[in-house]
């Protein structure tokens, strides 16, 4: 028998942006363990394909990428047919201001790194989009 997922640990897409081979890991780790579907992206190169090819229910981005920042990846996705996926910063800064500034440019969420491994799974969860349960 198939337990009946509740949002707390129901089974997500979830695509990860991030430049760090380490933070990759362990975002994905984590979220694997929870039993999300995580796919990883090591940077703005290819998002769209990404978004096109997984239909992530959620998108965690860092905000410091080479190349373009997750800025400018936040107003490409605002800008396509993928306009309402909500994403979330992850982000090292933690000046004050920098989650206004966030907030403010369309980010739904924003993580600090490091992470706390106790909370992230949690805060990652809470982010995602609510859904209707199907019979």
């Amino acid at each position: 028998m198939i337990a009946a997922l509740t949002t707390e640990n129901r089974l997500a897409t979830i695509l990860i942006v991030e430049d760090s081979p380490d933070n990759m890991k362990l975002f994905s780790t984590l979220l694997t363990f929870r039993g999300h579907r995580v796919v990883q992206l090591p940077g703005g190169d290819g998002l769209m394909a990404a978004l096109e090819q997984a239909r992530p229910d959620l998108i965690l981005m860092d905000i410091q990428l080479p190349g373009q920042d997750g800025f400018a990846l936040l107003q490409e996705i605002r800008a396509s047919a993928h306009r309402d996926r909500p994403v979330v910063a992850l982000t090292a800064h933690a000046m004050s201001g920098d989650r206004e500034r966030a907030i403010a440019a369309g980010f739904i969420g924003y993580i600090t790194k490091p992470i706390d491994i106790r909370t992230f799974p949690a805060e990652v969860e809470a982010a995602l989009p609510a859904q209707e349960s199907s019979p």
